[in-house]
C-alpha cells in the first residue's frame, strides 16, 4: 500500500511565521464577528463531508477537520505509553495556551458553547505567478509564493456566540477596522508583529477566519460561485464511501494542485513525465475514528475524471493468511502480481523518487538468474500472491533472538508454464553459484532444497494446495506451512481484531505484530520518532480494494498499548511559564506531496 509520504518545501517570503500566525487565531474568533447575524439557515451540508467543504476553495491543497469534543481528546490521550501520553498531553497544553490561554480565551467557557463538532483547517495554493521563460510542459499556471491559511469554525448557538463575543480582544498596538465585500461583512485587524488577520461570519454558521485578507476575498467568492471543495471533481462522491459516525478527524490532500507545487519548487524539479502521471490523480481523503483499542483510517484516492487511466478492478485477495501459521510476524498479500508489475512500471518509469527503475530490475533479474522476470516469471504470476515472515518460535521464555525465515507465496495461474521455471532457477542456482540441488518430502509433500556451497540450507521451494508455489529464504521454516498449520493466521484473534474486515472483496491484504518484529528484529527508519511510536503500538493491520475503475479504498487500523487514565493537563498558569518551549506545527509552506511510492502488496492508487 502507498500513502503519499513527501513533503514539498515552497521558498518563503519573510513574513511571520505560522506559529506566530496561529498563536493569535483565538482573538479573531471574536473579532471575526459581523456587525450583524444571518439567521437563514442555508441548505445543509451533507454530514458525510468535512466541515467548511462549502467554504474552502478549490485549489485548497490539503484540509484537515478535527472534533471539538474534549471526551475524543481525552480517550485519545489514554492511548500510548507514558512517554507517548506526555508528548501528547505536552503538545495539547501548547495549542491550549498559543491559541486560547496566551490571548484571554478558556475553551470550556468561551469557545465550547457556540462552536460546532469539528472545525476545519485547509492551506491553499499560493497566487499564480508569471510562468518561467523555459517552463515544463505539465506546469502551467503552476504556482510559487506564500501559500496561505483558512479555518472554519462552525457556529451551533448564534445567541450564545454574540452574547460572549461581540467585544473583541485586542492585540497590544493592533486595531479593528470593519469593510465589506460583496455584501460580506469583514473584520481585520494588524496586529504589533506584523500579522495579518482577516475574518468574516458566513450564512450566519460559518465563522470563517485567514492570515491574508485577501484569502478572505477569494473564500467568499468561492463560497458564493459554488466553487468549493464540496463541487471540486469526485471529492464528496469519494467521501462518502469513507464516512464515520463522529469522526476524530477527516482530511484530503488534492493531488493536482500539489503537483503544481512540486513542479515550481526550485529546489526539486519534477520532470515530466513524473507530472503527468500525477495530472492522472485527483485526490486521497480519509476519515480517522478512535476504537476501544487503537485508531482506525478509512482511505480513498480517486483519478482526475478527465484521465485516460482506469484502474483494473481485479480484488482477488483474501487467502494467503491461511496457509501461514497463526504466529506469523508479518504477511503481505495482493490480488494480481502481474498488475502490481504493470501499474508499477506506469508509475516509475522517469521518476527519480521510485525505489528501483523497471528497468534496472529486469536487467537484475536477467543476470542474477538468467530468466527474463515478464515472459519467464510474471507470465504465470496474475494470481494472488504474498510474502510473510515466519519465526522459528515465539514461546514465552524463548531465546530472545528469534530467528525467522522470508516466505512468498503465488497460486500459479499456469502450473507448467511456473514449473519449467521453477526448473531453469534450480539449473541457475547449481551452474552458477554452485549451489546442490536436493529433492526432498516435508509433511508428505515434495520440496526442492538449496544447499549453499558450506552445506548450510539456504533455500525451499514447493507447492502447497490450490496449485500455491512457495519458496522459503533464510531459516528454514518449511515445516511452519507443511502440513497446513493447525492453527492459521487467519484464526488468529490478533489478526481478526486488527485486520479490517469491512471492505469485501478486497485486492490486499497486511499484517504486522509490532511487538515481536521490532523487539527482534531491526526495522527501516521511516519516521522521527519511530521508536517511540513503535513501542506504543502493538499491531498494525491493513485491508485494501479497487472501489471501482476510478477510485481505491484503503482500511488501517493500529493497535495501541493503553497508558491509563492520563493525569490532568496543566493548568494555564503554570503551563504559561512553560510557554517558551516552542510547538512544533506543520507550516504552510510545508504540504504534503503528491509522489507516491510503490509496495508490493497493493496496486498503486490513483
Amino acid at each position: 500500500m502507498r500513502l503519499p509520504v513527501e513533503s514539498v518545501s515552497m521558498k518563503k517570503k519573510k513574513k511571520p511565521s505560522l506559529v506566530l500566525t496561529l498563536s493569535s487565531a483565538g482573538l479573531l474568533i471574536a473579532g471575526g464577528i459581523a456587525a450583524y447575524w444571518l439567521l437563514t439557515q442555508g441548505k445543509p451540508l451533507s454530514r458525510d463531508l468535512p466541515v467548511g467543504a462549502n467554504i474552502i476553495p478549490q485549489d485548497a491543497l490539503f484540509a484537515v477537520s478535527l472534533t471539538t469534543d474534549p471526551g475524543q481528546w481525552q480517550k485519545l490521550r489514554e492511548f500510548g505509553t507514558k512517554q507517548t501520553q506526555a508528548e501528547v498531553d505536552k503538545n495539547l497544553v501548547q495549542l491550549r495556551d498559543r491559541f486560547l490561554t496566551n490571548n484571554g480565551y478558556d475553551f470550556q467557557k468561551d469557545i465550547s458553547p457556540w462552536v460546532g463538532d469539528q472545525l476545519t483547517i485547509a492551506i491553499l495554493a499560493p497566487e499564480a505567478s508569471k510562468p518561467a521563460s523555459k517552463p515544463i510542459a505539465t506546469n502551467e499556471g503552476a504556482t510559487t509564493g506564500d501559500q496561505s491559511l483558512v479555518i472554519v469554525l462552525p457556529v451551533k448557538n448564534p445567541t450564545i456566540a454574540k452574547s460572549i463575543l461581540e467585544q473583541p480582544k485586542t492585540l497590544k498596538g493592533g486595531k479593528w477596522i470593519d469593510r465589506t465585500y460583496k455584501n460580506t461583512t469583514i473584520k481585520e485587524i494588524k496586529g504589533s508583529l506584523g500579522e495579518n488577520f482577516s475574518a468574516t461570519l458566513l450564512d450566519g454558521r460559518f465563522l470563517v477566519i485567514t492570515d491574508n485578507p485577501k484569502t478572505t476575498e477569494k473564500t467568499i467568492d468561492a463560497y458564493k460561485g459554488k466553487a468549493t471543495l464540496a463541487t471540486s471533481p469526485g471529492f464528496a462522491d469519494n467521501f462518502s464511501k469513507i464516512a464515520t459516525y463522529q469522526p476524530f478527524a477527516q482530511f484530503y490532500v488534492n493531488v493536482p494542485y500539489s503537483a503544481k507545487i512540486a513542479a515550481a519548487s526550485p529546489t526539486r524539479r519534477l520532470p515530466d513525465q513524473v507530472l503527468t502521471q500525477l495530472q492522472n490523480n485527483q485526490g486521497l481523503a480519509g476519515t480517522i475514528t478512535l476504537e476501544s483499542e487503537g485508531i482506525s483510517l478509512k482511505g480513498v484516492s480517486w483519478l482526475n475524471p478527465n484521465s485516460q487511466r482506469v484502474l483494473a478492478v481485479e480484488n482477488k485477495a483474501g487467502k494467503m493468511q491461511n496457509f501461514v501459521p497463526a504466529e506469523t510476524l508479518m504477511m503481505l498479500s495482493g490480488g494480481n502480481l502481474q498488475q502490481l508489475w504493470a501499474d508499477y512500471v506506469l508509475t516509475s518509469q522517469g521518476n527519480p523518487l521510485s525505489p528501483i527503475a523497471p528497468e534496472q530490475l529486469r536487467s537484475g533479474v536477467k543476470s542474477l538468474t538468467n530468466l527474463d522476470l515478464d515472459r519467464d516469471l510474471l507470465s504465470w504470476m496474475s494470481s494472488e500472491y504474498s510474502i510473510s515472515v515466519i519465526p522459528t518460535s515465539l514461546k514465552e521464555g524463548s531465546p530472545t533472538d528469534v530467528r525467522a525465515g522470508l516466505v512468498f507465496m503465488i497460486q500459479a495461474s499456469d502450473r507448467t508454464k511456473a514449473e519449467a521455471s521453477l526448473k531453469q532457477l534450480d539449473e541457475v542456482m547449481k551452474t552458477q553459484y554452485q549451489f546442490q540441488i536436493q529433492q526432498g518430502t516435508v509433511g508428505g509433500k515434495p520440496v526442492v532444497n538449496w544447499i549453499g556451497p558450506f552445506g548450510t540450507l539456504t533455500a525451499t521451494h514447493g507447492w502447497l494446495d490450490g496449485d500455491i508455489a512457495f519458496l522459503s529464504v533464510g531459516t528454514p521454516v518449511t515445516d511452519r506451512i507443511i502440513p497446513n498449520p493447525n492453527k492459521t493466521l487467519a484464526s488468529a484473534q490478533t489478526f481478526q481484531q486488527t485486520v479490517p474486515k469491512n471492505l469485501n472483496p478486497i485486492n490486499g491484504q497486511f499484517f504486522l505484530d509490532v511487538e515481536h518484529t521490532a523487539k527482534n528484529f531491526p526495522l527501516p527508519t521511516i519516521l522521527p520518532n519511530q521508536e517511540t511510536l513503535l513501542e506504543a503500538t502493538r499491531f498494525i493491520g491493513v485491508t485494501t480494494a479497487v472501489s471501482d475503475s476510478r477510485s481505491n479504498r484503503y482500511d488501517i487500523f493500529l493497535s495501541l498499548k493503553k497508558a491509563g487514565n492520563p493525569v490532568p493537563l496543566t493548568s494555564p498558569a503554570n503551563s504559561l511559564q512553560k510557554s517558551a518551549i516552542p510547538l512544533i506545527v506543520p507550516k504552510p509552506a510545508l504540504v504534503p506531496s503528491p509522489v507516491i511510492k510503490v509496495t508490493p502488496a497493493i496496486p498503486p492508487s490513483p
